[in-house]
């Protein structure tokens, strides 16, 4: 019988463990056996926590997209400054924090990305997450801008933010936050210069 309050240190040690195989092996060779053998518990945890890998893989994907969130959400509190640009601002940052583009987070998004086109329950987060980005910048911008160039400001800063991303994930280096973020400053204020006075 498992021990009471188990069941959180388990299910995070196993998400940790999923991120370390990921990013040893990549996700098709990150098997059960290896991800239960990384975290020290029996294959059998896997199952009784997330029936199969699958299971275990939306987790680890939660996991990550609860991190942003989360991030986001500490750095809106955290304003002093209620402006469209500040809240802007702290999307992107969040967008780019620490634990979105360490090496095991952005292996995994690699390979949570390709396989959500072929995994229905896969698929459905990255549309939520999708949507997620989307929105909260179409609000900001909507705040100043009229509805179809909010809309607009919106996808392009979102694929400003995403495409930075991909580029420095699949460059080897180390990821240059800094950069990517002046680069996604410089289109926002251009897309907020366009506002009616």
């Amino acid at each position: 019988m498992p021990k009471v309050g188990m069941q959180p240190i388990r299910r995070q040690q196993l998400i940790h463990a999923t991120l370390t195989a990921v990013d040893q092996v990549g996700m098709g060779e990150a098997s059960i056996a290896l991800i239960a053998r990384l975290a020290g518990v029996s294959n059998g945890i896997i199952s009784h926590y997330f029936q199969d890998k699958n299971g275990l893989i939306a987790a680890t994907m939660r996991h990550l997209m609860n991190a942003l969130i989360d991030n986001v959400s500490e750095r809106r509190q955290a304003l002093t400054d209620d402006s469209p640009r500040a809240h802007l601002q702290v999307i992107i940052e969040g967008n780019f924090d620490a634990s979105q583009v360490n090496g095991p987070a952005m292996k995994t998004w690699l390979a949570f990305w390709a396989t959500s086109m072929h995994q229905p329950s896969l698929h459905r987060l990255q549309r939520i997450n999708d949507h997620r980005l989307y929105s909260n910048l179409c609000c900001q911008f909507r705040r100043v801008l009229p509805l179809e160039q909010a809309r607009s400001a919106a996808r392009g800063l979102a694929a400003l933010i995403d495409g930075l991303w991909l580029r420095g994930a699949l460059s080897g280096d180390a990821f240059d936050t800094e950069q990517a973020q002046q680069i996604a400053y410089e289109y926002m204020d251009f897309q907020l210069a366009k506002a009616v006075s």
